[in-house]
């Protein structure tokens, strides 16, 4: 029988309007073993830097991911800084996760988008700087005349995980990254594909095999009842499928006739909406607005009990994936799935 895949969690998924809830997610996804705790950055209520200090504080073994911040959202002096506090105060257990997110996102709010070039440059920036180097750089990142951080703890780089979607994300995880996050919602075949192409991708660079870990996100609603399955897998698919591109690239990657973003889009509930929809709607109106959704572009959840949840988890790790992240369902209500897991179901 094949060992179990690790399986990691994230704490605030969505809209969070008091983060003060992660402590005790933090202490319960410890206390039920999982490997990873990630932290889905939203600025008002979710910064990386003040939760993972706190998070790093009530918790002793589990690692604490971003996932994600951005490059360009931060000075890299300041993510660079960030993150090597955050490996002083956790002993070494923080992983830095960077997604690109879309174009109108940054032209709004001024800060300018990323390209392959920006993202590479930026990762080599960072890595130099969490080291104790001097960094003089110009170029698609920008310009640093004078980069150093002052004082570095004594520990390692925190390793850099990419979020990716679509198949030239996956090659440049694959060649400069130290891990690659799957976005939720992807099918195991369609997981399978894409480990594909980060291993050769990764082989092509010259990279030692398997050198690259890879994050398959699940959206995970176990042993629930039926109202609150539907709202956690329900509010999850509208915040991802409704935004323009974003909806696109995950029908394309799964192999789907992207026809009913369309009559998503168009649901009056979203009409005049601009952003995230978890930020404006609540999650009865997120589960309205879901009903227009195809079954299948919600079926790669894990739902149902925890056999059938165990079930899909296997899936994903007969696919190619190295490391689960459950999303939707935060830690603390997890407790019943790995209780009956122990249990033999």
């Amino acid at each position: 029988m094949a060992s179990p895949i690790p399986l990691g969690a994230y704490t605030l998924p969505g809209r969070v309007t008091d983060p003060r809830a992660a402590i005790g997610q933090a202490e319960a996804a410890e206390q039920l073993g999982l490997q990873t705790l990630w932290l889905s950055e939203r600025w008002g209520t979710k910064d990386l830097g003040v939760l993972t200090g706190a998070i790093s504080q009530v918790t002793s073994t589990i690692r604490i991911a971003s996932g994600i911040t951005h490059f360009q959202a931060r000075h890299p002096a300041i993510l660079a800084s960030l993150a090597m506090t955050a490996q002083a105060l956790s002993g070494g257990r923080m992983i830095i996760g960077i997604g690109r997110s879309v174009d109108a996102m940054w032209a709004a709010v001024g800060l300018p988008k990323s390209t392959n070039a920006s993202i590479i440059d930026h990762a080599d920036i960072f890595r130099r700087l969490c080291r104790g180097e001097k960094v003089r750089y110009d170029g698609p990142a920008g310009t640093f005349p004078s980069l150093r951080l002052n004082d570095v703890p004594d520990q390692p780089v925190p390793p850099l995980v990419f979020a990716a979607i679509g198949p030239k994300a996956l090659a440049l995880a694959g060649r400069h990254f130290d891990g690659v996050l799957l976005h939720p919602f992807l099918t195991p075949e369609a997981v399978r594909r894409s480990v594909a192409a980060v291993r050769e991708a990764e082989k092509q660079a010259g990279r030692p095999a398997r050198s690259v870990r890879v994050y398959a996100t699940v959206v995970a609603a176990c042993d629930l009842p039926a109202e609150q399955e539907l709202a956690v897998v329900g509010a999850r698919a509208v915040t991802y499928y409704q935004i323009p591109g974003f909806g696109e690239r995950l029908a394309a990657v799964n192999g789907w006739d992207p026809e009913p973003l369309a009559r998503l889009r168009t649901h009056p509930r979203l009409v005049g909406i601009r952003g995230a929809a978890d930020s404006v709607l609540t999650r009865e109106e997120l589960v309205e607005v879901a009903s227009v959704l195809p079954t299948a572009w919600t079926a790669a959840a894990a739902i149902g009990s925890a056999r059938s949840c165990h079930d899909t988890f296997d899936r994903y790790r007969e696919a190619g994936a190295d490391e689960l992240v459950l999303h939707g369902s935060t830690p603390d209500r997890l407790g019943p799935l790995f209780r009956a897991s122990r249990e033999g179901f």
